[in-house]
């Protein structure tokens, strides 16, 4: 997946935050910048692991970021247990800062973030977060929600040129839930035809849009 997945702790306000982190070709501190990919719900399997977030993380990592995949609270060796997740936005925030003392040289490069289901409710108030004078202070050159949890969780409002992206057929979310949301700020949503809440079948097409709006970010494929 990547040209080497490193795996490091965290800490949250649980405990470890348990992360896989993907490099680029170069190293950690060559990367272009970094990205921040999030799992689905913890209590349904979710995962780093997952297919989804995978294909994300693959995307940032040929575009030269530097991907973090962490567990959630309660999954793989990540402390504490599942909170709605109010304790994973905060655990979230806090591995942003944490990151970027550690790592100077992609904390200054471009900073994408991505969630996938329960990962973009998540996804979402951690965006919330980044902006001058609410927590982090990092400005986010690319949102990416897919599967966005509408129907389940509430989810934040969003910038007008995030990507979010659902399956006309996802019976977990129903697409109806998020045109919902989206409508009310104006936010376009792409829509996969005949996919489903994982999308099955539809990989390669979600990676396309992924590194289609990397590239608007003016983060090219290497």
């Amino acid at each position: 997946m990547a040209a080497t997945t490193e795996y490091r702790n965290f800490e949250g306000r649980a405990g470890a935050i348990d992360c896989a982190i993907d490099l680029p070709g170069g190293g950690i501190e060559a990367a272009r910048g970094w990205a921040l990919v999030l799992h689905p719900h913890p209590l349904f399997g979710g995962a780093r692991e997952n297919k989804v977030v995978t294909t994300v993380a693959r995307a940032c990592v040929q575009c030269g970021l530097v991907a973090v995949r962490p567990n959630f609270r309660g999954v793989g060796r990540s402390a504490g247990a599942f909170d709605n997740g109010d304790g994973e936005a905060d655990d979230m925030a806090a591995l942003v800062g944490q990151f970027r003392a550690a790592h100077p040289g992609p904390a200054q490069g471009r900073f994408v973030l991505a969630g996938f289901s329960f990962g973009s409710a998540v996804a979402s108030h951690v965006h919330a977060r980044c902006g001058p004078g609410s927590g982090p202070d990092l400005p986010v050159a690319a949102l990416i929600l897919l599967g966005t949890a509408a129907s389940r969780f509430t989810v934040a409002e969003v910038p007008a040129d995030a990507l979010v992206v659902h399956g006309e057929q996802d019976d977990t979310v129903p697409l109806a839930a998020v045109l919902d949301w989206a409508r009310p700020q104006s936010l376009p949503v792409t829509v996969i035809p005949g996919a489903g809440h994982f999308f099955h079948g539809n990989l390669p097409i979600v990676k396309r849009l992924v590194l289609a709006r990397l590239s608007q970010a003016g983060l090219n494929p290497l």
